[in-house]
């Protein structure tokens, strides 16, 4: 018996009293044997278990045991449900059909490991569970399991505990005492060490009791980090330790607050063009109050957008950090055509033209390398905009964060990484803003992607044969360029003859050939930067349909007219690639759809369902049936839910 079931044996009320009766809980003939099976079914969900015991069954429907065991036993008779003696614990119950089960969400919480397995979740339930808990895998049944960590409840987007216990309460199919008392205990853990700046102007950590500094802080700290003691729970900071200060606390399981008065820089008066909806207003709000954070909106949402905005209200020089060339250029375009800003006021510095201008757009390698560091370093900087930030945490583009400026904006529709160092990003930058993508799906604001895995069939035994007797790379290609894929693709482009798509792959010879035999063009990095500019210009107006990219098309690329996605190869089980190759067809208007195709037999199959998981995290429904072009039947039928 678990400790948090009462004792079966333990009377749950008085069957005398008159305050309840077996009718209460087990309807008799007259009310219908279809009402008696739902009831037993509604019990069964509300538990968030396939099973019943009597004690459990009196409880959820507020009758005595005794009732309660003749109301079960009345159904075992009517052929609704079975019984079943197991020594570990009372009688259970359980429903006779148990693929009435399938299809109805439950919720299964291991409060000893933090750990939730939920079977068939809804939309909602699975946008809750991305607030303050972590997608570890899925199957294709439809099963979720999730794991709750500290960094989690760390970066939980509420104001209160309050808030995030509701939540919580929301989601769990019941209370659990010493799973909320962890989660209260590190929700206080993320407000205990804070950095601010002396009177006298140097850095200053301070904690929130004498212990914490004297036993954490100065114990985990390397010598010269800090500087000299100046209190039981303050210490001077050496400024060009501060973010390896930052990293060592989190480490130990304290993330610190940054409350710096930093140098803001000179004054840039900047207006902004546009007017910016309601939940872009709040993300301003939120972050002009933090002073730093990371906009992890879905793609399509705004981002660039709100960082304009917040670029405007901060009025302070600018510097914008770019992953590439292509998206410093768009940067610029961006700026130029919605803030106040003139030509004269904005350069960019990268391989292709180097202007320190109040507002500069520099490439993260640039900017991380030695002989260009002092024209930055020598700037004081009002905001410093990380763009696809998960990619700080590259040891040269991390030299990027410690640039002194007063406000840090990170922006990333995917800030996952596969080496699990995202908690990089919210140290060294700020916590996360935006989280709630179900609210921007339902409110219109943004296209919830249709997503599909298709898993193709080797296109002959001779090909297949090949890829069995192959290893390592040369396997993992030989799966990513199945010949049957290109017939799988030109069965979903003719489909769609009126949607403009996307072709991404992995291998440049696979691009090649997939180009050939549809006749478009392919995108890759060997392309000159004019000639691919070129060729997206031509998507953007409508006059090419179909483009084949490479990985060069994952981020960055603003492509509004693209409305459908297919994946014909990826990157291993990338979850940041998969939602960002979604990402370019999500927009506010028009469908946005996504077809991941995987060999079947291969681990294409594992891949594809991994590079969903931040997608299936944040709320989309991904679903997963065989290959259209192979199936007999017009419609193909839908397998699972991934």
């Amino acid at each position: 018996m678990t400790n948090d079931e009462p004792d079966p044996e333990e009377p749950l009320g008085d069957s005398d009293s008159g305050t309840s009766s077996a009718d209460d809980a087990n309807p008799g003939p007259d009310n219908g044997k279809e009402n008696r099976e739902e009831l037993l079914y509604d019990t069964l969900e509300e538990l968030g278990r396939p099973v019943v015991t009597a004690v459990r069954y009196a409880q959820e429907n507020e009758t005595n045991q005794s009732d309660a065991t003749a109301a079960l036993d009345a159904l075992v008779e009517d052929g609704i449900a079975e019984r079943l003696d197991v020594s570990a614990d009372p009688v259970v119950w359980y429903p006779s059909d148990w693929a009435r089960m399938t299809d109805r969400e439950r919720v299964v919480v291991f409060p000893e490991r933090r750990e939730l397995v939920v079977d068939q979740p809804t939309q909602l339930t699975r946008a809750q569970l991305s607030q303050f808990a972590h997608l570890v895998d899925t199957t294709g049944s439809g099963a979720y399991k999730y794991e709750i960590r500290q960094e989690d409840i760390w970066q939980a987007p509420y104001e209160t505990f309050g808030d995030l216990q509701d939540t919580v309460h929301d989601v769990l199919p019941e209370r659990y005492p010493h799973l909320e008392e962890w989660l209260e205990s590190q929700y206080r853990r993320a407000n205990r060490f804070t950095l601010r700046t002396h009177e006298d102007g140097y850095v200053v950590l301070e904690a929130a009791t004498d212990d914490l500094m004297g036993n954490v802080a100065r114990q985990k700290l390397e010598e010269g980090q800090l500087r000299a003691t100046i209190s039981e729970t303050e210490s001077w900071v050496a400024e060009e330790h501060v973010a390896a200060v930052k990293r060592t606390l989190y480490d130990a399981g304290y993330p610190v607050r940054d409350e710096r008065d930093l140098d803001s820089g000179n004054e840039l008066p900047v207006e902004l063009n546009l007017e910016l909806r309601a939940y872009q207003e709040d993300w301003r709000s939120n972050f002009m109050e933090n002073r730093s954070g990371v906009l992890v909106g879905p793609p399509g949402s705004g981002k660039t957008v709100t960082a304009l905005g917040i670029l405007a209200a901060v009025e302070g020089e600018t510097l914008v950090l770019v992953p590439g060339r292509e998206l410093a250029g768009q940067w610029r375009e961006e700026i130029l055509a919605h803030t106040s800003l003139t030509d004269e006021e904005v350069g960019e510095y990268h391989g292709g033209e180097k202007n320190v201008r109040p507002v500069t757009i520099a490439t993260y390698r640039t900017a991380g390398m030695d002989r260009h560091r002092q024209l930055f370093d020598t700037r004081e900087w009002g905001l410093i905009i990380y763009d696809e930030v998960h990619h700080i945490s590259a040891p040269i583009y991390r030299q990027s964060t410690d640039l002194q400026t007063q406000h840090r904006l990170g922006l990333s529709s995917s800030p996952v990484r596969e080496d699990d160092r995202e908690k990089d990003i919210y140290t060294l930058i700020g916590p996360p803003i935006g989280t709630d993508w179900d609210s921007l799906f339902d409110a219109g604001y943004v296209a919830e992607p249709e997503v599909e895995i298709r898993y193709v069939p080797w296109d002959s035994p001779e090909v297949q044969n090949e890829y069995v007797s192959s290893h390592g790379h040369d396997r993992r290609q030989r799966a990513a360029s199945n010949p049957a894929k290109i017939q799988e693709i030109k069965q979903l482009l003719s489909r769609n003859p009126e949607e403009q798509a996307l072709v991404f792959v992995e291998y440049l010879d696979q691009g090649r050939a997939y180009a050939d035999a549809l006749d478009v063009p392919f995108i890759s990095g060997e392309m000159p930067h004019a000639r691919r500019e070129k060729f997206f210009e031509q998507f953007r107006t409508g006059i090419v349909s179909t483009l084949v990219v490479s990985r060069v098309g994952d981020e960055g690329i603003d492509l509004p007219s693209a409305q459908l996605a297919i994946v014909a190869s990826g990157l291993g089980g990338s979850r940041r690639q998969g939602t960002q190759r979604a990402g370019r067809t999500m927009r506010p208007t028009g469908r946005a759809r996504m077809y991941v195709l995987a060999t079947r037999g291969t681990r294409e199959e594992e891949f594809a369902r991994q590079q969903m998981r931040h997608l299936s995290s944040k709320g989309v429904r991904v679903t997963e049936r065989s290959g259209e072009a192979f199936d007999m039947s017009e419609t193909p039928r839908e397998e699972h839910q991934s």
